[in-house]
């Protein structure tokens, strides 16, 4: 037994012990067995190998295969627009997806994914039925690691247009179902942007999909199947009103404009607004400001975080002359009174950030001024958590400005501290046994040797002793 593990046995010759192999043990049932597995494992490998290639030859799609020929014959079928023929091809488009996905053939499961689903929108104006499709396409999307490039992009443009225009040539649906179908999209449209950023060549997503993002959001904003609920974005937990949801949905809007670069488009929203009322630029007002000088904040801030001071630049002088219906000069002489009655102006303190931003980090003082003189007015803003995330990052970005460290990093400093005190007393302790008792053993050592011979000698009987020697 002892041989067979080992594979070496110890024989003594000449009174010494020499080492010498032995031969190895037979087992020639369990490598067959391996030499099997190994030639099915391979023969498997071949049979994907092969379905892969046969893939590729017929477009995609395997050869024969009676599921694929279902579906398209579904979608040439001109009773599509029935709802049970629609959910038919919905299963069998899954199917196949799936399938293709199984035997590795990647690019055709999200060909199938995104063509049935733009037919099932543009031929059926199924929207309930095309919307469970589109949640399987940016899922593949992203578990096939399937790149985001210009192509998709324009799918994804195809899509929207085709979503949009189904859900509004639909004149039988319930405004419930209207909110919901729009909630379902706004969530496609994330998740295709969160693609976007890992699978993509653009940092924070590509331009496209933020663009595509700012146009639903902007248009679920005006929608009053969606804003004209109390609780439309969220769940039971979630009190939110309709100014509250238009304002946060036209938030996201400008902010996916900016990261887009649609400075024109911006504008555009934001002069369609109505002007501010003399409560929301009264000084020390306690309502929130107008919407449009909130939007035009939040948009002048996207642009400085992700370092894009020409937009912002582009935007704060565009809505100064443009839009604003003050002229600049009263603006200035406005922001630095106290005693006209005038809270500061949102478009003043943008233009003020901006050309503090452009100079250097010297300026960092000028900067904890400004957004300090104007703390009051950005706590009245929706979400001022959002807008304070943006100035902190703006000021780490330009002026190297670290946020000063919350109680619970505090306490985690101390925690850490104290723990790493423990561990060198810890250690410190081991350190002093381990040397006390190697003193004791080396004593011991010199006692010995000073009663014996000094060197280390293995009698080769002492193998036999315990049964461990050579036959």
């Amino acid at each position: 037994m002892y041989r067979a593990l080992v594979g070496r046995t110890y024989e003594r010759e000449q009174g010494n012990t020499a080492l010498r192999p032995a031969a190895p043990a037979s087992h020639h049932s369990f490598g067959r067995q391996q030499r099997e597995g190994g030639i099915m494992s391979a023969a498997a490998a071949r049979r994907r190998k092969q379905a892969q290639k046969r893939a590729a030859k017929t477009g995609g799609t395997p050869a024969g295969d009676p599921v694929q020929g279902r579906l398209d014959a579904l979608l040439a079928d001109l009773s599509l627009s029935e709802e049970s023929v629609a959910y038919d091809a919905l299963q069998l488009a899954q199917s196949a997806v799936r399938r293709n996905v199984k035997i590795g053939n990647f690019a055709g499961a999200v060909d199938v994914a995104y063509e049935t689903s733009l037919a099932l929108l543009t031929k059926s104006g199924r929207v309930a039925v095309s919307s469970q499709l589109l949640a399987e396409l940016v899922k593949v999307l992203g578990e096939t690691h399937t790149a985001c490039d210009a192509e998709w992009v324009a799918r994804f443009t195809r899509l929207d247009e085709a979503y949009r225009a189904a859900l509004d040539g639909d004149g039988n649906m319930s405004p419930e179902e209207r909110g919901r179908l729009q909630r379902l999209h706004l969530q496609f449209l994330k998740k295709g942007l969160k693609w976007s950023n890992d699978l993509g060549s653009v940092r924070y997503g590509h331009q496209g999909m933020h663009s595509l993002l700012g146009d639903h959001c902007w248009n679920m904003s005006c929608d009053a199947s969606v804003v004209d609920k109390e609780k439309p974005l969220g769940g039971d937990d979630d009190e939110s009103t309709a100014e509250e949801v238009e304002i946060e949905l036209r938030g996201d809007a400008v902010g996916h404009y900016a990261m887009a670069e649609r400075i024109d488009a911006i504008l555009g929203k934001l002069r369609g607004l109505p002007s501010p009322t003399d409560e929301e630029t009264a000084a020390g007002h306690a309502c929130p400001p107008a919407q449009r000088d909130e939007l035009l904040t939040r948009a002048v801030l996207v642009l400085l975080a992700v370092e894009n001071l020409s937009g912002a630049r582009s935007l704060a002088g565009s809505f100064l002359s443009d839009v604003s219906e003050r002229p600049p000069a009263e603006l200035k002489k406005s922001y630095l009174d106290k005693t006209d009655g005038r809270s500061p102006s949102h478009a003043m303190f943008c233009s003020m950030l901006v050309r503090i931003c452009e100079k250097d980090a010297k300026t960092a003082p000028l900067f904890q001024w400004l957004v300090k003189n104007f703390g009051a007015e950005l706590t009245t803003v929706h979400d001022p958590e959002v807008i304070k995330a943006y100035t902190t990052k703006i000021g780490r970005v330009y002026f190297n400005i670290l946020p000063p460290p919350s109680m619970m990093d505090m306490m985690e400093n101390m925690m850490s501290g104290c723990l790493s005190v423990l561990s060198s007393l810890v250690g410190w302790n081991i350190a002093q046994h381990g040397r006390d008792g190697r003193d004791g053993h080396e004593s011991s050592h010199d006692a010995a040797d000073d009663g014996g011979d000094a060197g280390w000698h293995v009698d080769p009987k002492s193998f036999h002793s315990r049964g461990m020697g050579a036959e």
